[in-house]
């Protein structure tokens, strides 16, 4: 793979390298690998999401199903809006939060298909930790909302109020949150950490992983010496923290991941980590750090049980093809395009395919869900009632 790198990118990884190679030094030469993709992605003015870079569509690293089209956005607005209604009819707030919005793509496709269907949405709020991120939300949604004659108001927090009511949205967030890794060895699960040696970054196993730790899956399931995979303990905490901080609502994201019995299979033997440089996927997760993106697929079932830990209403998971369409998509996209004008319509054909299509991201990608406290809001609604959201399911 050739990349050709600016002299500014070669400096940045560099300084960025240097700062983990001594924080290695300074932990005793061994560091968790949690805590070099937290450098690698969030440390201040050098990280991936915290320096400015482009990151998304085509000129970027990766494209989030937002960016494909905003036949995305519009067609989940089937499921945000009797939310909405019914926060409406109690007198509250009709606000959506989103964590990390991207280029704000998916928030314009919302906001643009609410005011189509005559809603007017009082707030969209964006927790951003990459201030060019955060920049380029504020712009687009000062030009829609300019645009729409909307009167939607927008604010970007730092943290998740609590005792929020409302919808809260994450497209693409939980894969990103640090993980760690872990080894099988001489039938014992080990810390997989970093040290820093001859001029490079590498692997090495670390002590044993605490049992409390450890899934049935991980504990009972018959693996080969050296598999290696992911233990997602800060992104189970922030699933915790956010079904806690809901006292009223829906919590929808779109990621790509398995359900334990698929993440954890005796197959997958190096996990799922990896990183992502212009388009390009990238096995070696020490590549240019700064510069590439650092992801793992998500696990769904302790995600899931870690919102049901905090007494939600329900939890829904599903493939994103299948919710998609229950969601209506294809009525959107007639909505929105006219099938005998291939010209306008081809573009909406196309995405349609990438966002639908096993070989693209309908599969693998997944939708979870979970209401909190909505039987208060919406009478005669159930979770399962929700357009797109159909109950129970692949847990």
């Amino acid at each position: 793979m050739d990349i050709t790198l600016t002299s500014l990118e070669t400096e940045h990884s560099q300084l960025l390298s240097d700062k983990i190679a001594s924080q290695i030094a300074s932990e005793g030469g061994w560091m968790a690998f949690s805590r070099y993709m937290e450098m690698a992605l969030y440390e201040p003015g050098m990280g991936y999401y915290s320096a400015g870079a482009h990151k998304l569509g085509a000129g970027g690293d990766f494209t989030t199903s937002p960016e494909l089209s905003p036949l995305f956005g519009a067609a989940i607005c089937s499921t945000l809006l009797p939310v909405l209604e019914g926060l409406q009819a109690k007198g509250l707030s009709t606000q959506i939060l989103e964590f990390g919005a991207g280029t704000g793509k998916l928030a314009q496709s919302i906001v643009t298909r609410l005011n189509e269907l005559g809603f007017s949405l009082d707030r969209y709020d964006i927790i951003e930790i990459s201030p060019d991120l955060a920049q380029r939300q504020k712009e687009l949604l000062d030009k829609t909302l300019a645009d729409t004659g909307a009167s939607t108001q927008c604010q970007w927090l730092s943290t998740l109020p609590e005792n929020y009511q409302g919808i809260i949205l994450a497209n693409e967030v939980i894969d990103a949150i640090p993980c760690d890794a872990i080894i099988f060895q001489n039938g014992f699960w080990y810390w997989h950490g970093v040290i820093f040696e001859d001029g490079k970054f590498a692997w090495k196993a670390g002590k044993p992983v605490e049992q409390n730790l450890l899934s049935e899956s991980l504990l009972g399931g018959n693996f080969s010496e050296g598999y290696v995979t992911e233990l997602h303990i800060p992104a189970n905490a922030w699933m915790h923290q956010v079904a806690k901080n809901l006292e009223a609502g829906l919590f929808l994201t779109f990621d790509y991941g398995f359900p334990e019995s698929e993440y954890y299979h005796p197959q997958r033997l190096e996990g799922t980590l990896m990183a992502h440089h212009r388009h390009h996927a990238i096995q070696d997760p020490f590549y240019l750090p700064g510069l590439c993106d650092l992801t793992t697929h998500v696990e769904w079932s302790q995600i899931a049980r870690s919102a049901l830990a905090e007494h939600v209403d329900d939890v829904y998971l599903s493939n994103q093809a299948g919710y998609l369409l229950d969601a209506g998509i294809g009525d959107v996209a007639l909505d929105i395009g006219d099938p005998s004008n291939p010209e306008t319509f081809l573009p909406i054909s196309n995405a349609l395919q990438k966002l639908l299509s096993e070989a693209e991201m309908g599969e693998l990608f997944k939708v979870f869900a979970f209401s909190k406290n909505l039987n208060a809001i919406l009478p005669g609604y159930a979770l399962e009632d929700l357009p797109g959201l159909r109950g129970r399911n692949r847990l």
